[in-house]
């Protein structure tokens, strides 16, 4: 008698192959759904893709790959009627705007990262602002997160291939629009910060990156805690590692303070002592009385290593932060796709005027770019230097139990200077006298 197993496996392998070739089929037939003329047909596509995750987002680039990498090369690229459709579904999907130079797909419920987190052994990158990702007027440095780090090709690709991803706001950004009565405006956002933070698969804070990084400082901070996890996790297996890694990083963020601040022209902050490695490189900063103490205890170390950062903050003045940040250029320098989402959103500015040359506006563009770089700079050594350190801190003092939304709360209210309690964010106050009614509120 024959066996029927040949047979069997051949029948078995026709219906895999056939869902395989349905579900490709279906996500395609989705993806040219999502950017139907009909909103109705659009917009259910759209939500399908959004619950497939990640595939129903790489569904909609390679359906449309073509078209999007038309527009990445071509940034003055008029955007038709089906562009701005393919545009909306993209961003509709990822959760982020101008997503079709990132690629990236946003969870905005944290259960869920965390779910994904544990399935595929990826820690999660949390970010927190003011505002939506998806929104145009999200704060300042939410947006500038779209421009120099989502959209720079290094950065994302990390970001896709090595984290989870997740947003939460905090509230709305405040907005202001400017009437200058001959009708030109200007709108804005007011106040607002964000931070990114990298998280366990539980949810536990790991690290925190706060404010605007450049991309190459950003990477960097990135890569750092993979040591905080220990070995290589297996999926579902993540958890907190070693409670030695924010000791480690604050004394390494100082060490790289005082070696910035030596190649600017400064000194040894009074009080304190430097031990260096044998070929003399800073190894830590200390208070000069413990170094000196045979005691050395746990919370001596903790008191020199957060003191440090303290004198470092004293003894760095505007000039020297400015000094500091030319040493850090190359931290903050934008790549193609970045500058040219800077290039669409600037070009119609920038050519306003009928007597501007496309030289002139090119010339524009890059003194434009230059400068925006010289302030990353600026503002990613300020970060990392001022804030990042009281992160550490902070982390330090409650790694037993470090809760998620303590820590932010935390953040907001002392770091950013934005407490919760405060539903103005500083911008006004009863007791200011504004010389307008009611003190300019209008409900």
């Amino acid at each position: 008698m024959r066996s029927r197993f040949p047979a069997f496996v051949l029948l078995l392998l026709i219906v895999f192959s056939s869902q395989s070739l349905y579900a490709n089929t279906s996500r395609e037939t989705l993806a040219r759904d999502a950017v139907s003329k009909d909103t109705s047909k659009s917009d259910q596509a759209i939500a399908e893709l959004r619950s497939m995750g990640p595939a129903g987002l790489n569904s909609l680039f390679k359906t449309y790959e073509r078209e999007i990498n038309e527009q990445i090369s071509n940034p003055l690229l008029a955007a038709t009627a089906e562009w701005q459709r393919l545009s909306r579904a993209l961003d509709a999907v990822s959760q982020q705007k101008d997503s079709y130079l990132a690629g990236l797909y946003w969870h905005t419920d944290l259960e869920q990262a965390k779910a994904a987190a544990r399935q595929s052994g990826k820690p999660i990158l949390s970010l927190r602002l003011l505002g939506k990702l998806t929104e145009e007027y999200s704060c300042a440095n939410s947006r500038f997160f779209r421009t120099i780090l989502y959209s720079n090709e290094e950065v994302s690709k990390v970001l896709r291939n090595r984290f989870v991803l997740h947003w939460q706001s905090e509230r709305p950004a405040p907005r202001v629009t400017i009437d200058f009565g001959d009708g030109r405006k200007l709108e804005r956002t007011l106040t607002g910060n964000s931070i990114h933070y990298i998280l366990a698969a539980d949810g536990r804070p790991v690290d925190a990156l706060p404010a605007l990084y450049g991309p190459r400082a950003f990477l960097r901070a990135l890569d750092l805690p993979k040591e905080a996890f220990g070995p290589a996790p297996k999926a579902g297996d993540l958890v907190l590692g070693s409670p030695s890694y924010p000791r480690q990083r604050l004394n390494a963020i100082n060490v790289a303070w005082l070696v910035d601040i030596e190649k600017t022209g400064g000194k040894v902050p009074q009080g304190f002592v430097v031990r260096r490695n044998t070929d003399g490189t800073p190894q830590a900063l200390e208070i000069a009385t413990l170094a000196m103490s045979k005691a050395i205890t746990e919370v001596g170390i903790l008191r020199s290593m957060t003191a440090s950062s303290v004198a470092l903050g004293t003894m760095t003045d505007e000039a020297a932060w400015n000094k500091i940040a030319q040493l850090h250029l190359a931290d903050a320098q934008l790549d193609s796709r970045s500058i040219g989402l800077i290039k669409r959103q600037t070009h119609k500015a920038l050519s306003s005027s009928p007597a501007t040359s496309p030289h002139a506006a090119d010339q524009t563009l890059a003194a434009l770019i230059d400068k925006l770089q010289r302030n990353i700079a600026l503002d990613t050594v300020r970060n990392e230097y001022l804030m990042h350190t009281k992160l550490y801190a902070w982390l330090l003092d409650d790694l037993a139990g470090t809760d998620l939304e303590k820590l932010n709360r935390k953040v907001y209210a002392e770091l950013f200077l934005t407490p919760a309690s405060d539903p103005w964010l500083g911008l006004f106050s009863p007791d200011v006298y504004m010389a307008l009614q009611n003190g300019g509120v209008v409900r």
